[in-house]
């Protein structure tokens, strides 16, 4: 697929290539590209090296390796929170490290991320964890409701959208986070060991959402260092190894 890149000189121009990027991108189905990345920390570290790979609208991936692998800095280029020392990131047609300010903030919008230590806020309810983002993005009240009652069901948590955080188990606070990404109906969900913490039954309900999530249209990328979840689930794999991606 050819992304036509451009220098960053003015937001007339980069626009253009993202509208570019996007037509071209329609065509081929992907969802994410990186080509020939590499991601070098100050202290020299090399988190990623030279890594190429196609993901495709509506997949399902699972991406394993041990802790300190790798798998979570591939997640933070797609969105952004880490930008490649080389090489080119490409996210629902649009070239990431071209992205700054409000221009990012509005590609993250259509991305869903689920962490593995759920990032609640403490003092807020279920339902103010879920909403919080559209709330600051400007969404009415009455479409705040009607997005929010769906996707507590989906998540098994109708129930309880008046409780706190702490009254809550690992894995309903994890279902918490889940909601909390998706009620945007993002294009893109990004989970990062969100069952490193849960146990059997947990991780389970959680893979079976993800599923729902996936079946409805999402692309679904899963990083995991469980290989028997990932043998229970008929999905491609994708193993870190030496900083490198490589398709089972």
């Amino acid at each position: 697929m050819a992304i036509l890149t451009t220098p960053e000189t003015t937001d007339t121009s980069v626009q253009r290539e993202d509208t570019v990027s996007q037509q071209q991108d329609s065509q081929t189905g992907t969802m994410v590209e990186l080509r020939c990345v590499s991601k070098t920390y100050t202290n020299g570290y090399n988190a990623v090296l030279d890594v190429s790979i196609n993901i495709k609208k509506g997949e399902f991936l699972f991406i394993t390796g041990p802790s300190g692998s790798g798998k979570s800095t591939f997640l933070k280029l797609l969105y952004g929170e880490e930008s490649p020392t080389q090489g080119e990131v490409i996210v629902d047609g649009v070239n990431v490290g071209n992205l700054k300010g409000d221009r990012l903030s509005f590609l993250r919008r259509r991305i869903g991320i689920v962490f593995q230590d759920y990032k609640l806020i403490a003092q807020r309810t279920v339902a103010e964890n879920i909403t919080f983002v559209l709330q600051a993005q400007g969404y009415t009240p009455k479409e705040i409701q009607r997005r929010l009652e769906p996707t507590l069901k989906l998540v098994g948590l109708s129930s309880k959208a008046d409780l706190f955080p702490d009254q809550l188990s690992g894995g309903e606070q994890q279902r918490v986070s889940i909601a909390r990404a998706i009620i945007a109906t993002p294009p893109l969900l990004l989970a990062d060991e969100p069952t490193g913490n849960l146990d059997p039954d947990n991780s389970w309900q959680v893979i079976e959402i993800l599923q729902k999530l996936n079946t409805f249209g999402a692309t679904v990328i899963f990083t995991t260092h469980d290989e028997q979840l990932v043998r229970q689930c008929n999905y491609p794999v994708v193993q870190v190894k030496n900083r490198r991606l490589y398709r089972k």
